[in-house]
């Protein structure tokens, strides 16, 4: 019975080890979603350790009568599927400013929100790394006051 238990151990923590994650130190590149207006965003992954990263995005639209940025952070765990996919899993939040200019009226209104995240990456043998993410956000303010769904489509490179 001894002899079970630490095979099982010994099992569950080589497996344990070789499902360890490594993921790329930095990537950088672009995040095409949709929430609240906020369309492309700009984006930077940096690795923490084995299987962990945090994501900066900053996002900006404008128009003839209106522009607005919103900044997010998120912390993200990251786990191998199969093979170069990954899925991952995190949260943060982040804040923003809209201001629409139009013939009477005015408006300028600044809000915090904050968000999960989940989603598949695929990392290329070459240095580029494309991802599907759901991006749930929870926004404080009266532009953003509501629970905003994003689906978002990045391609970023490696280094």
């Amino acid at each position: 019975m001894k002899k079970l238990i630490l095979l099982s151990v010994l099992t569950i923590g080589f497996i344990s080890f070789s499902d360890a994650q490594n993921i790329s130190k930095n990537a950088i590149g672009l995040r095409f979603g949709d929430s609240d207006g906020f369309g492309t965003e700009i984006t930077y992954q940096r690795a923490l350790g084995g299987n962990n990263r945090l994501e900066a995005d900053l996002g900006w639209r404008n128009g003839k009568d209106y522009d607005g940025f919103k900044i997010a952070g998120l912390y993200q765990w990251v786990w191998q599927l199969d093979g170069n996919f990954n899925w991952y899993a995190g949260g943060g939040g982040g804040f923003g400013n809209y201001s629409v200019d139009t013939p009477g009226k005015d408006y300028n209104d600044s809000f915090v929100f904050l968000a999960g995240d989940v989603g598949i990456e695929y990392s290329f043998d070459i240095p580029l790394l494309l991802s599907l993410d759901f991006r749930p956000e929870l926004g404080f303010g009266d532009f953003n006051d509501d629970l905003d769904f994003d689906i978002g489509l990045g391609i970023r490179y490696q280094f």
